[in-house]
């Protein structure tokens, strides 16, 4: 019978983001891909750690409790691999150990998979090869680099806290064009003048509603049943500040999308709200931001649009 994946939330992982594979990445570097082929091989029932993006994977997948038939699930994780499918056991025996249900992947061995998302029906590729989501997200597709991070914490807690930067990653990245162009002056009066006009969608936009789907879900089940605490939880932490916050609050409602908390930071270090807000996964296109969430904070680059653009070449 054919599976439908049309109206699922799909999200493809790479084995990089999901588990801890510093050991075997080193074994490929200093010894090369026989060597690891080899390694893997021998370490087929070694069950790999878990990577930043495990939490957010598990909690994600922990939603389909939510579907009217178990068989229909909500969310649907798929791998999608470098390694070959020998080398790929590893990394399934070791989902299963994990009891994480995802049983559908992709293994290109030595060749990036993202090509096939649109045929998957994904809205986000996370992948620790910084390599490979550039290029994806250069084809015009979702997809974010999971950086490292010293702190994978997976505590009995069912909530599910999703945050996202908003310019670059759930809007396209105009607006911060108009402020490479003309600074912060310049770009709240566009902003002002532009308050009702909407932006268009960015790289993460469905990924979002996919995600207030699952949360109508959670809302229709506490209708019937008052007791019921919602799991997913979503916010909006972004440098923009009055009155530069209107239009990204009138684009969400244009878009039909939404979020429970928003932060309009002007400049405030983000590190600090994500200390207290305490995400699963936070999703920005600055490295700079990034830089001081990612040592506690799950945190994702999104390497999309001008201040990701690579500088232009020195003239000779």
């Amino acid at each position: 019978m054919r599976y439908d994946l049309s109206d699922r939330l799909v999200i493809g992982i790479a084995s990089s983001a999901l588990f801890d594979l510093a050991d075997c990445d080193a074994v490929f570097r200093e010894q090369g891909e026989d060597a690891y082929r080899a390694h893997q091989e021998a370490h087929a029932d070694d069950v790999l750690a878990k990577g930043v993006a495990f939490p957010f994977v598990r909690r994600l997948l922990s939603l389909n409790d939510l579907a009217d038939d178990p068989g229909d699930p909500l969310v649907e994780v798929i791998i999608l691999s470098r390694n070959d499918p020998d080398s790929g056991l590893r990394v399934m025996r070791s989902i299963a150990a994990h009891g994480l249900p995802i049983s559908r992947a992709v293994f290109r061995q030595g060749r990036s998979a993202h090509r096939f998302m649109r045929a998957l029906n994904m809205s986000l590729f996370l992948s620790a090869d910084g390599s490979d989501v550039r290029t994806a997200v250069a084809d015009g597709l979702p997809a974010g680099h999971v950086l490292q991070t010293a702190r994978v914490d997976d505590e009995d807690d069912r909530e599910l806290r999703i945050a996202f930067d908003f310019d670059g990653v759930l809007a396209s990245d105009s607006s911060e064009r108009i402020f490479q162009d003309v600074g912060i002056d310049g770009f709240r009066a566009h902003e002002v003048l532009n308050a009702t006009t909407p932006h268009d969608p960015g790289p993460l936009s469905e990924f979002l509603a996919g995600i207030n789907r699952i949360q109508r879900r959670e809302e229709a089940r506490r209708h019937h049943e008052p007791d019921y605490q919602q799991r997913l939880r979503v916010s909006l932490v972004t440098a923009r500040d009055a009155p530069a916050h209107e239009r990204a609050v009138r684009s969400l409602k244009r878009w039909g999308l939404r979020v429970n908390d928003a932060f309009f930071l002007g400049g405030i270090d983000k590190a600090a709200v994500m200390s207290v807000l305490d995400p699963h996964i936070f999703f920005d296109d600055q490295v700079s931001h990034l830089n001081g969430t990612a040592p506690a904070t799950p945190s994702v680059h999104v390497p999309f649009g001008v201040v990701n653009a690579p500088p232009p070449a020195a003239d000779r």
